[in-house]
């Protein structure tokens, strides 16, 4: 029985219609050399490496030993297909308290001005201290936590930690807050739609 799910799965994975697969999963999803560059969401790797791999036992130490900077690079959400441009819409983005939303930042491919920007902003959010504890998250299933957190790596941070069931892996046994975007980050949406 176990034969049929597992040919299935690798199908699909041969087929480039699915990303990955749960840790549970018999289908194991190897780490990308580089950044995935497929859709954001689906099945994750259960490794990154040069990051420590945070549940939440995991993630409720680090919050209160390290104090760490909290990076959330969910998706925002898109005003409805259809909805007339002159009706109000107020999305409102929840979060982990305390975090700092960059939504979208870690797409991949990032280009060059949006990536310099990502780093410089962590760096001012860390001190420059590239020791200090990161935790990089958004949905579970979501490659753009892990590219963000492997980003963090390869430009030599060392206390990088992923979380990968993200504001919902959070939501099981903690409130959420409704975060703003980072202004430093939603400003450069600003410049390009001004371009």
């Amino acid at each position: 029985m176990m034969f049929l799910p597992r040919l299935a799965a690798a199908a699909f994975l041969a087929l480039g219609t699915m990303a990955a697969a749960p840790a549970d999963s018999p289908v194991d999803v190897p780490e990308p050399e580089g950044f995935h560059t497929g859709p954001q969401q689906g099945y994750t790797p259960p490794t990154l490496k040069g990051a420590v791999v945070l549940d939440i036992d995991g993630l409720d130490r680090v919050v209160a030993e390290a104090k760490p900077v909290l990076i959330d690079v969910a998706l925002a959400d898109r005003r409805p297909a259809g909805m007339a441009a002159d009706k109000p819409w107020l999305p409102a983005h929840r979060s982990i308290p305390g975090a700092v939303w960059m939504p979208s930042a870690g797409a991949a491919p990032l280009d060059p001005a949006h990536e310099a920007l990502f780093l410089a902003r962590v760096a001012e959010l860390t001190g420059g201290d590239k020791a200090k504890a990161i935790v990089t998250f958004c949905r579970p299933d979501c490659w753009g936590s892990w590219n963000a957190g492997k980003r963090l790596v390869q430009a030599g941070y060392t206390g990088v930690h992923w979380f990968p069931t993200g504001i919902e892996g959070w939501q099981e046994t903690h409130e959420t807050t409704v975060v703003k975007e980072d202004p430093a980050w939603a400003a450069r949406g600003r410049s390009e739609a001004q371009r």
